[in-house]
């Protein structure tokens, strides 16, 4: 069993020995025990931390690098105007704390996440259009995953989400 016990972050594909697709669920998870997409077994040895991103690598012992990609899984894809009602949606929706995907693509603004129908209904509220698929389910990492002093320097290149949210409470 190949061990992979170090985060390495985003890589370009190049650079990999193998690769191992992995669902959300199993992407937030340090330890498991995986076959890589070339059939390879796997043991993932993993401080805590934030959620392994589709195209993010890990290092093995013996120096092997393995790239993470984000399983295809049934997903929700609800659609809204960009600008005022996408914020407003991904506003309600983050308030939930469920797990996130913010996007943007051709056809305009969207907000993805795993099916339940109490976020649907919200979403559909809120003038959302939901299309029912499944597709790579890689949400926004939140910001309070960084405060609990496991992040070690990795994980600081957010790409500057972060202006101007000024909280006036």
């Amino acid at each position: 069993m190949l061990k992979l016990i170090e985060r390495l972050g985003p890589i370009a594909a190049d650079q990999e020995t193998d690769t191992l697709t992995l669902p959300y669920e199993l992407r937030i998870r340090g330890r498991l025990k995986a076959v890589s997409d070339a059939g390879r077994e796997l043991g993932l040895f993993l401080d805590r931390g934030p959620v392994l991103r589709d195209g993010e690598a890990l290092r093995g012992e013996g120096g092997e690098v393995v790239r993470i990609r984000a399983a295809v899984e049934p997903v929700v894809t609800a659609r809204i105007t960009a600008g005022l009602p996408l914020a407003r949606l991904a506003y309600h929706l983050g308030n939930r704390h469920v797990q996130l995907a913010l996007g943007e693509d051709e056809r305009g603004g969207f907000v993805r996440f795993p099916p339940d129908h109490v976020l649907e209904e919200l979403a559909e509220l809120l003038g959302a259009s939901l299309e029912h698929h499944e597709a790579p389910f890689d949400p926004e990492p939140g910001a309070y995953q960084q405060l609990g002093g496991h992040s070690h320097g990795h994980g600081h290149h957010h790409h500057d989400h972060d202006h101007g949210h000024h909280h006036a409470h």
